[in-house]
Order: structure tokens, then sequence, then C-alpha cells
């Protein structure tokens, strides 16, 4: 059994579509992230990043004593491991999985994060820093509609670097993107919204979040954070 500390964020539901689509038995464990529950000690001993997603596996196959690992591309390549499921043991198919992920762990997530903060968060309007980042989305996204060209998905076959950057992708208009113009990725990105599997992860997301209201209070949490905050706004 695996537990899920999971919020409704692009880097949660990577973890909700493997776990679907690999049919894994799991629990989830909802940090809402816009009440500070990242910095509940609990937590913490869990992802010491204040982040989520993290998960606590209860059989790792080491038989050993449960197993933490957080950061969200980690916990695909364990899941993936673990389970042998959607990472090739071919070498280099493998290798080429792996560093799509990457991509997207340092690449696609941060720089389209940055675009929608600036866009939609930000408490006033930087016209540098918008078109910044927007600049950086538009390249980003023609990074993946070249390596989608001639092939299903990113690496091949459907993998977890697919389920990595999908989630990255479905806020797309928010980002100020526009698919028609990547129609690699708008083909790839109709392919995987229309799986069971990743369906059943945005129902979960649907029954774990009802509210997506931004508070003063909550944006201060989010956004407000220095060098470790807690809830009350401290320093520790």
């Amino acid at each position: 059994m695996i537990d899920l500390y999971y919020w409704t964020t692009p880097n949660g539901h990577k973890i909700t579509i493997f776990l679907e689509e690999a049919r894994v038995a799991y629990t989830v464990k909802p940090v809402n992230i816009s009440m500070g529950d990242q910095f509940h000690p609990e937590f913490l001993k869990i992802s010491p990043n204040n982040r989520i997603p993290a998960i606590v596996d209860h059989a790792p196959l080491d038989d050993g004593p449960p197993l933490s690992v957080f950061e969200s591309g980690a916990i695909l390549q364990y899941l993936a491991e673990k389970t042998g499921r959607f990472l090739s043991p071919d070498l280099r198919v493998r290798f080429d999985t792996l560093q799509w992920l990457f991509w997207q762990m340092a690449n696609l997530g941060p720089m389209l994060g940055q675009n929608h903060h600036f866009l939609t968060y930000a408490p006033e309007k930087i016209p540098y820093a918008i078109e910044r980042y927007l600049k950086e989305a538009e390249r980003l996204y023609d990074v993946l509609n070249t390596q989608l060209a001639g092939r299903e998905f990113i690496a091949g076959d459907y993998s977890i670097a697919d389920m990595a950057a999908y989630p990255w992708t479905v806020p797309h208009k928010r980002q100020g993107i526009d698919l028609d113009t990547f129609p690699n990725v708008k083909r790839w990105f109709e392919t995987i919204r229309a799986r069971p599997a990743v369906q059943r992860a945005y129902q979960v997301a649907e029954k774990v979040n009802t509210s997506n209201v931004i508070t003063e209070e909550s944006r201060r949490i989010l956004f407000g954070q220095g060098r470790r905050s807690n809830i009350s706004g401290e320093r520790s």
C-alpha cells in the first residue's frame, strides 16, 4: 500500500496518473498547501522541502520498514522500478525516458510555473517578467513539439516522461499558449487526456479539492515563504 501525500497541482497529478495507470493500491493523504499543511512537522519528516507530492511505501521491495520518497520525478522513477511499468529495461530507451523526465523537472515545470505565477497570481503585473516567461514557455512547447514529431509519446512508448509533462500542459490556456501552434503537442495532449486512468486521476483531484479560491491568507502561505516559514509566518 502506498500513502500519497497529495494536493491538486501538476506535480500531484503526475503521481495519481501513475498509480491509476499501474493500478497500484494507494491512500490519498491530502496536504492542503493553501492552508499551510506542508509545514506541519509530520509532513516535513517525509518531505523536508515542504512540497508535495511525497509517498510512503509500506511494502518496499527490500522487505524493510516503510520507505518515504519526495520529489515527483524521484517518485515516478521509484514507482516505475517497483512495478516494472512505464520505464523500459532497455538501456537506450530507459535513459531517453529519464532525460525527458529530468527535462520536465528542470525546465518545463519550473518555467511554466513562473509563467503562470506572473500571469495569474503576482499582485502586480510586471511586463518584463510576463514576457520573459511567456517566451520561455513558447520555447519549451516548441522543444516538446519537435520531440513528438514522428512519435506518439515523448520517448516512444507511453512512459513516466509523459506522465510528468502532461499535467503541466493542462493549463496551457492560462499560460498564454495556443496548442494549435504546436500540432504534435496538441495530438499528444489529446491522446493522453483520453486515457481512462488519466481521467480517473483528475477525478481524484475533484474529490480532494472542492475549492480553488485564493485568499490573501492563502496567497501569503503559498508565495510568501522565506528562509523557512511555518503557517504563522515565523522563522524556524
